[in-house]
């Protein structure tokens, strides 16, 4: 966490929509960052960084969709894991040193970061995956790299992974022999980012159509997205809610509803990448509202859904609005739709975190037809899986780690 969030200037904000989504998060980074990294470095990793666009598309008179998966991954997780790969370069340059970034995967990460850090120089990267609990086509965009891309498919759910590299980042002997850096929303470099797209969707709608009480729906499983979304709030953005928005894993609406959090091993569903049942940003959480159950209540609201109700939720958006969803965006969707019963007057914007193709035997289940698989996505079918078979044992990743 950072010591403090910084401020925003009033003025910023009353003028956001007449700001590009660069400028915006310069302005944002630059808080950050400024007195460890020169403007002109930030600019041009932000240039970098967002070479492909984060449109807010209508749906219907009170939601809109910010369709986060137009990068080379076709995953929101692009934004954060560019910028930080990009950022672990600027530090790395002067520094004449090696890192390994161990990081688990519950399924966009691992490509996200796979992409982002390939052939960065100095940096080896190590992927934890959970065998069979990723889609297809997202375990193809992590273990077909190579180079200094490794992925491990670990015997196990998202959270031993997880726990598998938090035990490695926790082991002073490990450390001292193999310097590790995070790249999952462990690391702050990661939510700085992230928080740039909460902005540049209040920024577009009130370009377009002006103020409104505005609720953010993010669909959710380890929590660094919405925890960026806090960020963001934090730092003078006017966001009225945040939903959080979760599959049958929901210790956090369970939270919110008894006020125990109560972590538990993960469930398998088809939107795997919120299959989280100790989700690690729920302490950043708590700290940003002073372990405050009223204030986080205040702040957040939660919603969970059955794979049932997520395939009914995409058959109904595709047939009502000729929108296809990906299943974490249904998800979001349903919990905009729920939240507006009782709380009409909010106009509700809902990520869209993943290209359908991704899923696309899920979408096709639901909808029935297929979605349309972009080029990029539709070469990986023949390129080879290269990954190493693991147990969930620690003392297995440790030795792996130290050849």
């Amino acid at each position: 966490m950072p010591m403090q969030i910084p401020q925003l200037k009033p003025s910023f904000i009353e003028n956001i929509s007449q700001r590009s989504l660069h400028e915006i998060a310069f302005e944002v980074a630059q808080l950050f960052l400024s007195e460890e990294v020169s403007d002109a470095e930030i600019q041009s990793i932000i240039t970098d960084t967002l070479n492909f666009e984060i449109p807010l598309v209508q749906l219907q008179s009170n939601v809109y969709c910010l369709e986060l998966f137009h990068g080379p991954t076709f995953a929101f997780k692009d934004i954060g894991a560019r910028f930080m790969a990009r950022l672990f370069a600027r530090f790395l340059k002067d520094e004449n040193r090696q890192i390994h970034i161990l990081v688990a995967t519950s399924g966009d990460t691992g490509s996200a970061v796979a992409n982002a850090f390939w052939n960065v120089p100095n940096i080896d990267v190590t992927i934890l995956y959970p065998s069979g609990k990723v889609s297809l086509l997202q375990e193809k965009q992590l273990t077909t790299l190579c180079g200094n891309i490794n992925a491990l498919e670990i015997d196990g759910t998202f959270d031993d992974c997880q726990h598998l590299v938090k035990q490695a980042f926790a082991d002073n002997s490990l450390q001292a022999k193999v310097n590790l850096a995070s790249a999952n929303s462990i690391n702050l470099a990661r939510l700085i980012p992230q928080s740039f797209y909460y902005f540049w969707a209040y920024a577009q709608y009130v370009a377009k159509w002006g103020s409104a009480k505005i609720a953010v729906c993010v669909p959710s499983g380890n929590f660094g997205n919405l925890t960026a979304g806090l960020f963001a709030k934090k730092m003078g953005l006017p966001i009225h809610q945040f939903i959080a928005a979760t599959n049958a894993n929901d210790v956090v609406p369970q939270y919110l509803s008894s006020g125990n959090f109560v972590p538990r091993t993960s469930l398998q569903t088809i939107s795997n990448a919120m299959d989280v049942g100790n989700p690690s940003n729920f302490s950043r959480i708590m700290a940003l509202y002073d372990d405050n159950l009223e204030l986080v209540r205040k702040n957040i609201v939660g919603y969970s859904f059955s794979d049932d109700e997520t395939r009914a939720t995409m058959k109904a958006v595709a047939q009502k609005y000729n929108y296809v969803l990906d299943p974490h965006g249904a998800v979001a969707y349903a919990a905009i739709a729920k939240h507006q019963q009782s709380n009409p007057d909010v106009v509700g914007v809902f990520f869209e975190t993943a290209h359908p193709a991704k899923f696309d035997n899920v979408v096709e289940d639901a909808i029935g037809v297929p979605p349309v698989i972009p080029h990029e996505l539709a070469t990986l079918a023949t390129k080879e899986k290269v990954a190493t078979k693991m147990k969930a044992h620690y003392e297995l990743l440790k030795a792996y780690l130290l050849q």
